[in-house]
């Protein structure tokens, strides 16, 4: 017996780890009608389910695992649906300390039933005896005076919230379990109405007075209703999917985050916007991996608005490499920074393997000056693809060799150990506090924020990139001098690809206060272009919830890779309005030679 149980569990074994992420947040799960499932026990043990229901019926001296006397199906009783295969999965240690509680629902008449039970458990003293494991009797149940007849291991469900004047019937209650429908009709879509949300609140902390875990029955089954339920208090999540409620509820910490970082919103004064007059600068922002819902979680989390938001000229671009229908950061850098598709993990490259000129080069040689300020290391591939020419953009050596190499005026970002050769001779200042560079006279300036890779907002960053941004403009500008800045907030990429809304949330609004920066300087020379946007979308995320109130948000994904969907670009200053539209990310680079009146 126990080597059939083995293999079951082996087989099943890969799916444990869904329930990790309890350890971070414990939300108990309770596996409704739980034989009802595909695969009975393992399904929901295997998912982390805290509770796992199990209907009996007695008939002839046998506890079958059934609704009713009709439904009954020879061999399933509750020692081969239950009993055996936990003490199979103890046996072989898996999930040993994991709590779990047996939520016996009786069909047939009670005391006889019970009595049967009793007989059973007392040949597994191996469950009896383990403090992780629970016997709780619903349904049918003897009267309350005689809840005290039983032995400690049997605990009731008490299905009601009046009073109880003996204590000691107290503790032979485990928790309170009501019918959800005698509190509300909700259905699990859209929100509970206020007055439910009042019944049904007081409903639970009405059995938390009593000093007891609460359960509801007959609830909605949907993610919506998992997590009002989970908020409003309740004890036990009941569910009738136990991968999909466990898969959710226990990623919750993950991706609900409640925003304190906030970015001062800042009105534009529109004089430039649009306008049919020439441009002299242009800033060119990249958000790594900033689609659409990654910008709309920043601007919800930060009271509703963005300085980003209160730009006019708006577009999509479609972000597919030459090679593939999902680009990564490598050829969507290039194709912004040459104008030009070519395969993913090239850097300067066309389709070919062979180097194409990059936007700094072009107007390096009109006599402008160009910069590049991340908060990814210096190599990495957005930044490397506006100076750098590699058949991969892992050859981190040899794109560091062309930094040094480059047209660039300025460089700000992290990755210092990877440069090992003498500065000197490449020409490069490399200064040591930010705060000395907009007074620098020298005509090639680097900043290393970090040996390695730069702290993310939720590590410590502060507001380093704005800083950089404010910085890096005034140098720039101090040259008199047309000039080309591009600026990435890599960071909004790694959080996607951890699938982590906080993340994702204080990348966006810290991107927006280089936006910021970007907007200001703008309005203050009147012949300066800014141009936002992505190379492209990073992990299908999504928000289902939020609180404008409490600035949460609450995020979901589809993957934890690029996705292929178009990305927004916004603009602003004199001719803004070349921007909006659909079109290719490679066009971009067209486009801004256009408005620099440079086209061929």
């Amino acid at each position: 017996m126990l080597k059939s149980y083995r293999i079951l569990a082996y087989l099943l074994c890969a799916t444990i780890h869904l329930a990790a992420a309890q350890e971070n947040r414990l939300i108990k799960i309770h596996s409704h009608n739980d034989y009802h499932q595909t695969v009975p026990f393992w399904n929901a043990y295997s998912n982390g389910m805290n509770s796992i229901e199990i209907d009996i019926y007695l008939k002839r001296d046998t506890l079958y695992v059934t609704h009713g006397a009709s439904e009954i199906i020879p061999d399933r009783t509750i020692e081969n649906l239950y009993f055996e295969p936990l003490s199979g999965a103890l046996e072989l240690k898996l999930r040993e300390q994991h709590p779990i509680q047996f939520l016996i629902d009786i069909k047939s008449e009670a005391y006889a039933t019970l009595k049967r039970l009793m007989a059973v458990l007392e040949t597994y003293p191996a469950l009896v005896n383990n403090s992780n494991v629970s016997f709780v009797i619903s349904g049918n149940q003897p009267k309350l005076n005689d809840l005290l007849i039983y032995p400690d291991f049997i605990k009731f469900d008490y299905q009601s919230l009046k009073p109880i004047n003996d204590n000691k019937i107290w503790d032979k209650i485990a928790l309170i379990s009501l019918n959800f429908k005698r509190f509300s009709g909700w259905n699990g879509k859209g929100r509970l109405t206020a007055e439910d949300s009042v019944k049904v609140k007081t409903a639970i902390d009405k059995a938390h007075d009593y000093n007891k875990p609460f359960r509801f029955w007959a609830t909605p089954d949907s993610k919506t209703a998992w997590k009002a339920l989970s908020d409003l208090g309740v004890d036990f999540i009941n569910t009738d999917n136990p991968y999909g409620a466990s898969v959710y509820l226990n990623t919750l910490d993950h991706r609900v985050y409640y925003n304190e970082t906030f970015s001062e919103v800042y009105t534009p004064t529109y004089e430039s916007d649009k306008a049919k007059t020439p441009v002299k600068q242009v800033i060119l922002l990249i958000g790594d991996g900033n689609g659409l819902t990654q910008i709309s979680s920043s601007v919800l989390a930060n009271g509703g608005q963005l300085t980003l938001t209160q730009l006019k000229s708006i577009g999509f671009l479609k972000t597919q490499s030459a090679d593939d229908f999902t680009t990564d950061s490598a050829a969507a850098g290039t194709a912004l920074a040459t104008g030009s598709k070519t395969y993913n993990r090239a850097i300067g490259v066309d389709s070919n393997g062979l180097p194409i000129a990059n936007i700094t080069e072009v107007l390096s040689e009109k006599g402008f000056l160009s910069g590049c300020i991340t908060t990814d290391k210096i190599t990495g591939a957005t930044p490397a693809s506006f100076y750098g020419h590699q058949k991969d953009r892992d050859h981190t050596n040899a794109l560091a060799e062309d930094l040094m190499k480059s047209k660039l005026s300025l460089f700000i970002g992290g990755g210092a150990n990877t440069f090992k050769a003498n500065w000197d001779m490449s020409g490069f200042n490399i200064i040591k506090h930010l705060d000395d560079l907009p007074d620098h006279t020298g005509d090639k300036i680097g900043f290393f924020m970090a040996e390695d890779d730069v702290p993310s907002v939720l590590e410590g960053r502060g507001n380093l990139l704005a800083d950089a941004t404010r910085n890096g403009l005034t140098y720039l500008h101090s040259k008199n001098k047309p000039f080309f800045l591009m600026v990435e907030a890599a960071k909004i990429d790694s959080y996607g690809h951890e699938n982590k809304v906080s993340g994702i949330v204080t990348e966006g609004i810290d991107f927006d206060k280089a936006i910021t920066e970007a907007i200001k300087f703008a309005d203050q020379t009147g012949d300066t272009l800014v141009i936002v946007t992505a190379d492209h979308e990073t992990s299908g995320y999504s928000i289902p919830q939020g609180n404008l109130k409490t600035n949460m948000i609450e995020g979901s994904f589809t993957t934890d890779d690029h996705t292929g969907t178009m990305v927004p670009i916004f603009a602003y200053g004199p001719q803004s309005q070349e921007f909006t539209g659909v079109y290719e990310n490679s066009d971009v680079f067209h486009k801004i030679l256009k408005v620099l009146d440079l086209q061929p």
